[in-house]
């Protein structure tokens, strides 16, 4: 009798463990679902009225009354309210699937960025490298969005993304083994932790800026926009879209600036870490500021710097950045043996 207790115990203890490792799991997936729909609403708004200011007017004002609060769900709104169309001549499945395959990487992401020291929803020990590695993925979903258009103006122009977006990652990557290097772990929450005393920024401004400008240039946000270029005729893979699915792209173009300057805030600016040692303001709060301030820098370069040439964007990342950061990180490398 004690014996069949026992084991009717030991199954209930590992029921109730079952059970609520998979409520922690659901809830941590509807945090991050929800932070990646509504921060990159409030990215999308800012973008809104700094670049009307930059341009001397006053930007969306009526939607929500208070300054156009409202606009990007407007936006949203009218989006699924528009015809979804596909082209007679596409290959519907997998013109349907790209938006998804674009934007979730974006989602992925966020599973791992540590908006405080217990802050997270995973602390990876390759955290570092599962994000960049999830970041190549969106070249994939742009490839078969201009593929399955049956559009050529459409593939050329994901081509041409492809293009970009291969010339950069490695640059991207070489940035971020700079500091991984002087950090000595892959772990995002790890590298934060180690910037306790001062931000890598200071050490490493060579990576930060290669870093930045890889990172601008993966989001293919102006002045490297030529895919999808206003002086093009075209919209390049994204030309075929309407309705929610073009939504999707656009979401994912606002989540990927929220995600690069969290990625960039946690390798460079010290995450989660307060500024002068002000403690008393919890590490969600200096995230989300830096955050908000590389996203406004990213905003800010819009309206500011002429578009690139395509053969000038191409030239810069294996003739400026690519050499930079083998150098920054030779030199890192040095100064690591020296210093142990």
């Amino acid at each position: 009798m004690s014996h069949g207790l026992l084991l009717t115990a030991g199954q209930s203890f590992v029921d109730g463990w079952f059970n609520s490792l998979w409520v922690v799991v659901i809830a941590k997936a509807i945090i991050v679902l929800v932070f990646v729909l509504v921060a990159p609403l409030g990215v999308g708004y800012m973008e809104h009225k700094v670049l009307a200011h930059m341009q001397h007017r006053l930007g969306p004002m009526y939607a929500g009354r208070f300054h156009g609060w409202a606009q990007l769900l407007a936006d949203g709104v009218k989006f699924v309210q528009k015809e979804d169309i596909v082209p007679s001549a596409a290959d519907s499945g997998v013109f349907s699937l790209a938006p998804a395959v674009v934007l979730v990487p974006y989602i992925a992401i966020f599973v791992v960025i540590p908006f405080g020291k217990t802050v997270w929803a995973v602390n990876l020990d390759v955290g570092i490298f599962y994000v960049l590695a999830i970041t190549s993925v969106s070249i994939i979903g742009i490839m078969m969005a201009g593929w399955a258009s049956a559009n050529k103006f459409s593939l050329i122009g994901a081509l041409r993304a492809a293009a970009q977006l291969i010339a950069y990652e490695l640059p991207l990557i070489l940035a971020a083994a700079a500091v991984v290097m002087q950090a000595g772990t892959l772990s995002l929450v790890g590298i934060a932790d180690a910037q306790h005393a001062f931000w890598y920024v200071l050490t490493q401004p060579i990576a930060f800026f290669v870093f930045m400008v890889a990172a601008i240039a993966e989001l293919t946000r102006p002045p490297f926009d030529m895919p999808i270029a206003d002086s093009e005729i075209i919209f390049g893979a994204f030309t075929e879209y309407t309705g929610l699915k073009f939504a999707f792209f656009l979401l994912a173009e606002y989540a990927g600036i929220v995600a690069f300057s969290a990625i960039a805030s946690v390798l460079f600016l010290g995450g989660y870490q307060p500024i002068l040692g002000l403690h008393i303001i919890p590490g969600f709060f200096w995230m989300s500021a830096k955050v908000g301030a590389l996203s406004f820098f990213i905003i800010w370069l819009r309206a500011t710097f002429p578009r690139l040439r395509e053969d000038q964007l191409q030239r810069f990342a294996w003739v400026v950045l690519i050499p930079l950061a083998l150098a920054d990180i030779m030199v890192t490398g040095v100064i690591k043996v020296l210093v142990k």
